[in-house]
Protein backbone atom coordinates (compact mmCIF):
# COMPACT_ATOMS: atom_id res chain seq x y z
CA UNK A 1 0.00 0.00 0.00
CA UNK A 2 1.36 3.39 -0.95
CA UNK A 3 0.21 6.45 0.91
CA UNK A 4 0.69 9.78 -0.81
CA UNK A 5 2.25 12.79 0.89
CA UNK A 6 -1.24 14.32 0.78
CA UNK A 7 -2.64 11.42 2.86
CA UNK A 8 0.30 11.49 5.28
CA UNK A 9 -0.10 15.24 5.81
CA UNK A 10 -3.90 14.97 6.13
CA UNK A 11 -3.61 12.26 8.78
CA UNK A 12 -0.99 14.21 10.72
CA UNK A 13 -3.00 17.45 10.61
CA UNK A 14 -6.21 15.64 11.61
CA UNK A 15 -4.41 13.94 14.52
CA UNK A 16 -3.17 17.34 15.64
CA UNK A 17 -6.73 18.70 15.49
CA UNK A 18 -7.95 15.71 17.50
CA UNK A 19 -5.49 16.55 20.26
CA UNK A 20 -6.59 20.19 20.63
CA UNK A 21 -9.66 19.71 22.85
CA UNK A 22 -12.09 21.21 20.31
CA UNK A 23 -10.20 24.49 19.99
CA UNK A 24 -9.80 26.02 16.56
CA UNK A 25 -6.23 25.73 15.28
CA UNK A 26 -4.72 27.84 12.54
CA UNK A 27 -3.29 26.31 9.40
CA UNK A 28 -0.02 28.03 10.30
CA UNK A 29 0.09 26.22 13.65
CA UNK A 30 -0.69 22.86 12.04
CA UNK A 31 1.92 23.43 9.33
CA UNK A 32 4.59 24.43 11.84
CA UNK A 33 3.83 21.72 14.39
CA UNK A 34 3.71 18.90 11.84
CA UNK A 35 6.33 20.33 9.45
CA UNK A 36 3.91 20.41 6.50
CA UNK A 37 4.25 22.96 3.68
CA UNK A 38 1.55 25.54 4.47
CA UNK A 39 0.13 25.98 0.96
CA UNK A 40 -0.10 22.22 0.51
CA UNK A 41 -1.80 21.93 3.91
CA UNK A 42 -4.34 24.61 3.06
CA UNK A 43 -5.41 22.60 0.00
CA UNK A 44 -5.66 19.46 2.13
CA UNK A 45 -7.76 21.25 4.75
CA UNK A 46 -10.07 22.47 1.99
CA UNK A 47 -10.53 18.87 0.81
CA UNK A 48 -11.20 17.71 4.37
CA UNK A 49 -13.74 20.51 4.78
CA UNK A 50 -15.50 19.51 1.56
CA UNK A 51 -15.56 15.92 2.81
CA UNK A 52 -17.28 17.10 6.00
CA UNK A 53 -14.38 16.09 8.26
CA UNK A 54 -13.16 19.51 9.37
CA UNK A 55 -14.78 22.89 9.64
CA UNK A 56 -13.30 26.33 9.63
CA UNK A 57 -14.00 29.37 11.76
CA UNK A 58 -13.23 32.93 10.74
CA UNK A 59 -12.06 35.75 12.94
CA UNK A 60 -9.49 36.32 15.65
CA UNK A 61 -10.29 32.98 17.28
CA UNK A 62 -10.58 31.30 13.89
CA UNK A 63 -8.92 28.29 12.45
CA UNK A 64 -9.80 24.65 11.83
CA UNK A 65 -11.37 22.01 13.99
CA UNK A 66 -12.83 18.58 13.48
CA UNK A 67 -16.43 18.49 12.29
CA UNK A 68 -17.18 15.45 14.48
CA UNK A 69 -15.71 14.03 17.68
CA UNK A 70 -12.32 12.37 17.07
CA UNK A 71 -13.73 8.98 18.12
CA UNK A 72 -16.15 9.20 15.18
CA UNK A 73 -13.53 9.84 12.49
CA UNK A 74 -11.50 6.88 11.28
CA UNK A 75 -8.22 6.99 9.42
CA UNK A 76 -10.13 5.55 6.46
CA UNK A 77 -12.43 8.60 6.51
CA UNK A 78 -9.43 10.93 6.23
CA UNK A 79 -7.81 8.89 3.47
CA UNK A 80 -11.04 8.78 1.46
CA UNK A 81 -11.51 12.51 2.03
CA UNK A 82 -8.25 13.40 0.30
CA UNK A 83 -7.45 10.45 -1.98
CA UNK A 84 -10.74 8.69 -2.69
CA UNK A 85 -11.33 4.94 -2.31
CA UNK A 86 -8.90 2.91 -0.21
CA UNK A 87 -8.15 0.39 -2.93
CA UNK A 88 -8.31 0.85 -6.63
CA UNK A 89 -6.57 -0.60 -9.64
CA UNK A 90 -5.82 1.82 -12.44
CA UNK A 91 -8.41 4.17 -10.93
CA UNK A 92 -11.17 1.54 -10.73
CA UNK A 93 -12.71 -0.13 -7.72
CA UNK A 94 -11.83 -3.83 -7.49
CA UNK A 95 -15.44 -4.96 -7.85
CA UNK A 96 -15.66 -3.20 -11.23
CA UNK A 97 -12.64 -4.96 -12.75
CA UNK A 98 -13.14 -7.47 -15.51
CA UNK A 99 -10.35 -10.03 -15.61
CA UNK A 100 -10.38 -13.25 -17.57
CA UNK A 101 -8.40 -16.45 -17.86
CA UNK A 102 -5.53 -17.00 -15.48
CA UNK A 103 -5.79 -13.41 -14.17
CA UNK A 104 -9.35 -13.98 -12.89
CA UNK A 105 -8.27 -14.67 -9.25
CA UNK A 106 -6.57 -11.26 -9.07
CA UNK A 107 -9.92 -9.56 -8.53
CA UNK A 108 -10.48 -11.60 -5.35
CA UNK A 109 -6.98 -10.68 -4.18
CA UNK A 110 -7.76 -6.96 -4.63
CA UNK A 111 -11.08 -7.37 -2.81
CA UNK A 112 -9.29 -9.18 0.07
CA UNK A 113 -6.62 -6.48 0.17
CA UNK A 114 -9.26 -3.77 0.46
CA UNK A 115 -11.03 -5.71 3.24
CA UNK A 116 -7.71 -6.02 5.11
CA UNK A 117 -7.05 -2.30 4.77
CA UNK A 118 -10.56 -1.57 6.03
CA UNK A 119 -10.07 -3.88 9.02
CA UNK A 120 -7.34 -1.57 10.26
CA UNK A 121 -8.08 1.86 8.81
CA UNK A 122 -11.79 1.84 9.71
CA UNK A 123 -11.01 0.61 13.23
CA UNK A 124 -8.41 3.21 14.18
CA UNK A 125 -9.89 6.63 14.96
CA UNK A 126 -8.34 10.04 15.41
CA UNK A 127 -9.07 9.69 19.13
CA UNK A 128 -6.91 6.55 19.16
CA UNK A 129 -4.05 8.40 17.48
CA UNK A 130 -4.37 11.46 19.72
CA UNK A 131 -4.40 9.32 22.86
CA UNK A 132 -1.64 6.98 21.68
CA UNK A 133 -3.87 4.00 22.49
CA UNK A 134 -4.35 1.90 19.38
CA UNK A 135 -6.94 -0.90 19.26
CA UNK A 136 -5.65 -4.24 20.51
CA UNK A 137 -5.99 -5.86 17.08
CA UNK A 138 -3.75 -3.21 15.53
CA UNK A 139 -1.22 -3.34 18.37
CA UNK A 140 -0.96 -7.12 18.04
CA UNK A 141 -0.20 -6.87 14.32
CA UNK A 142 2.35 -4.09 14.86
CA UNK A 143 4.05 -5.96 17.72
CA UNK A 144 4.89 -8.90 15.45
CA UNK A 145 8.62 -8.49 14.65
CA UNK A 146 7.95 -9.71 11.09
CA UNK A 147 5.71 -6.67 10.52
CA UNK A 148 8.74 -4.40 10.92
CA UNK A 149 10.92 -6.17 8.36
CA UNK A 150 11.20 -4.67 4.90
CA UNK A 151 10.99 -7.07 2.02
CA UNK A 152 13.38 -6.86 -0.95
CA UNK A 153 11.93 -5.04 -3.94
CA UNK A 154 13.91 -6.56 -6.70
Amino acid sequence: MRLSARVDYALRAAAELAATDSRAVTAEHLATTQKIPRKFLENILLQLRRAGLVRSLRGAEGGYLLARPPAEISLADIIRGVDGPLANVRGERPEHLNYSGTALPLQRVWIALRASERAILETVTLADIASGELPVSVREIAEDPQAWLARPTG
